[in-house]
């Protein structure tokens, strides 16, 4: 039986730079998209094209955070240490996402922000999604971990919950279901469904390891 080639992993020394490297990486888009609006470079309607495109990144953040486990799970990569930097870029991107719809579009006015948030089942959701989000960020730390416990694991399974509302919210608000909305829409109820079939998963993978190993011996 052929031995599998071992995957290269990141010496421990520089886990702490990565990871600040992601941060970095990670909020690259913004503010490439803000230099665009800016110097008139985003489109006809910048504002309306800058809240939207952080709008798919808070979503795209979001996805690459469930997807840790699967990929850790079918291929042996465990980029576990990299999703509460991705969480926390989701977070970020959804505040900006909100915060460029207040202060940009709406300039504030929060009469017609709330008639929005009443009238518009769309920002309804965005606006539910990203007040769950708050306490997942809060929480989002080591000290919060310990002090919590098992309800820490219980409070961030929220986030499952605030994907496919993510998901949702954008379909609705581009009105189109095209290639680009289908696949965030598809990405994440696959990984919300993996998410409850994984026990079955994993124990399939174990019993098909161990019959895989017993057929070794015997020969």
């Amino acid at each position: 039986m052929a031995a599998k080639l071992p995957i290269p992993a990141l010496p421990r020394r520089f886990h702490a730079a990565s990871i600040w490297l992601l941060y970095i990486i990670g909020l690259c888009p913004a503010a490439w998209y803000f230099y665009l609006g800016a110097s008139g470079q985003l489109g006809p309607n910048p504002v309306k094209d800058f809240e939207h495109l952080l709008g798919i990144w808070a979503l795209r953040f979001l996805i690459a955070t469930l997807a840790i486990t699967p990929l850790r799970d079918f291929t042996g990569i465990n980029w576990v240490r990299y999703r509460r930097a991705l969480g926390l870029l989701a977070f970020y991107y959804v505040v900006m996402h909100f915060a460029t719809y207040m202060l940009l579009d709406k300039r504030l006015d929060m009469l017609s922000i709330l008639a929005d948030i009443a009238r518009r089942p769309y920002i309804t959701i965005g606006m539910a999604c990203l007040v769950l989000l708050i306490p997942l960020a809060v929480t989002s730390n080591n000290l919060s971990i310990r002090k919590l416990g098992k309800n820490w694991i219980r409070l961030h399974k929220l986030v499952y919950l605030i994907i496919l509302g993510g998901a949702l919210h954008y379909s609705m608000a581009v009105k189109s279901i095209t290639l680009g909305p289908f696949i965030h829409m598809a990405l994440p109820v696959l990984l919300v469904a993996y998410r409850l079939m994984r026990p079955r998963i994993m124990a399939w993978k174990k019993r098909s390891a161990v019959a895989t190993s017993q057929k070794a011996v015997r020969q």
